[in-house]
């Protein structure tokens, strides 16, 4: 399984590979040589428990996946302007689960390129040019895309807003403007709903014209973030009246992350129905297959501007088939009916562990995507980045994999794959409690 040495590996990644680009535990990296279900193993054999892996949604090197792309790869690999059952099928498949008004698909490579094309379609149908994303909010690596992301523009070596971006205030209960302390639910969901009004009435009022809102309907990286109970229907029901797309970014909440729905925005009411969705990562289970779907008529109406749509790989035999057999895994395995008990299993120990220890000042979640804010003190709510990097460490060398993000990287996040179980839950709390025991201690001495 290793062609070089892990010196070796290093040095070539260093000659040949950008500095910034990144790498998980940047100063002593993990050399990870073959991954099945949710372990993942270095080059020595030691096996990790992968609870960072929201790609390898089915599990690693899941079988029938393998076998499936194996098999297109041995029969035809092509673009895809020429007809090909893999691509239909996938279509009308992968459109049986969302709101029947949502009925075309457009075929990428990455989550990136489907919101980029987004943006693409809602300038040329709607007449606007503008775009309202929420705060910490990263929609993909694209200079487009970078430049709606604030978890990359706002950052110190960042470019800074754009004119034509309107940033809302991501509604976090806990770090946000309003918080669960001070108001309920209700009212946190309707403060923040009124943060996007102004920033429409503040754009109309300057002559500028909103084509598109952006939202993950779950923020990763601003910390794994739960909205208040219908924010997103408010937001919806406000901006599509006045013409404003609104796109539901499930590229790393799609595919029963949530355990309850296949979709993250369903959390947020049934009756919720996107312009867009774009859907990727899980979608491929590691492959590199995305997809943007939208309704008939904004696809019909982009087609009627004349202009054609071409993806050389997007939609191309093989990524089709990858992408039916991580459905026919969901479909047949049904890994996430365990999920719902699976994590409220772990975010009812999780609370139990923030009784216990003072540096858990905050924990949230839904199904397999739980954040863990850490803190130096409850009060002041002042972020634990140094103890959450040392956490981190801890956990890797009892060879279980998390990651931190956040606007202050100390929220420890859980996205695990499907196949993630009640076991490996058991000992993710086991060696966590005893992590921030050791790390107590030490501050006392």
């Amino acid at each position: 399984m290793e062609t070089l040495s892990r010196d070796e590996t290093v040095a070539l990644r260093k000659k040949h590979v950008a500095s910034c680009v990144e790498l998980f535990f940047n100063d002593d990296p993990l050399k990870i040589v073959k991954g099945v279900g949710q372990y993942m193993f270095d080059e020595k054999g030691n096996k990790y428990l992968d609870c960072i892996n929201n790609v390898a949604h089915v599990g690693h090197c899941h079988p029938h996946v393998v076998k499936c792309a194996s098999e297109q790869m041995s029969l035809l690999e092509t673009n895809s302007r020429f007809l090909h059952d893999n691509l239909v099928i996938y279509g009308k498949r992968i459109t049986q689960y969302l709101p029947k008004e949502l009925q075309i698909c457009f075929f990428t490579n990455s989550g990136s390129e489907s919101n980029d094309l987004a943006m693409r379609i809602a300038r040329r149908i709607s007449g606007g040019y503008d775009v309202i994303v929420l705060d910490h909010a990263y929609h993909g690596h694209l200079t487009n895309l970078v430049s709606i992301s604030p978890y990359k523009f706002a950052h110190p070596s960042g470019d800074g807003k754009q004119e034509w971006v309107h940033v809302a205030p991501v509604p976090d209960s806990y770090r946000g403007k309003y918080r669960s302390s001070e108001y309920s639910e209700d009212e946190i969901s309707e403060l923040y709903f009124q943060e996007v009004v102004k920033l429409v009435e503040n754009a109309e009022k300057s002559g500028r014209k909103i084509c598109l809102f952006y939202a993950e309907s779950l923020q990763s990286c601003g910390g794994q973030i739960v909205y208040p109970k219908n924010y997103l229907k408010k937001c919806y029901q406000y901006l599509q009246p006045k013409g404003i797309l609104c796109l539901a970014d499930e590229v790393q909440t799609g595919f029963y992350r949530t355990g309850s729905h296949m979709w993250g925005f369903q959390s947020q009411g049934e009756d919720l129905i996107p312009d867009f969705v774009t859907i990727g990562k899980s979608m491929g289970n590691g492959h590199p297959v995305s997809c943007l779907v939208t309704q008939t008529s904004h696809a019909q109406k982009f087609g009627e501007k004349g202009l054609k749509y071409f993806n050389t790989y997007g939609g191309n035999p093989v990524s089709m088939a990858v992408a039916n057999a991580v459905l026919d895994v969901i479909e047949k395995e049904k890994l996430h009916t365990h999920v719902h008990e699976v994590s409220t299993y772990l975010l009812n120990e999780l609370e139990r562990l923030k009784q216990k220890h003072e540096i858990i000042g905050d924990v949230r979640g839904y199904g397999y995507f739980i954040g863990i804010d850490l803190v130096k003190n409850r009060q002041t709510r002042e972020p634990a980045i140094e103890s959450a990097r040392i956490v981190l460490r801890a956990m890797r060398d009892a060879f279980i994999l998390l990651s931190l993000d956040g606007p202050y990287s100390n929220v420890l996040k859980i996205k695990p794959p499907l196949c993630f179980n009640m076991d490996n839950a058991k000992l993710l709390i086991e060696t966590f409690d005893r992590i921030l025991a050791d790390l107590k201690l030490k501050a006392q001495l």
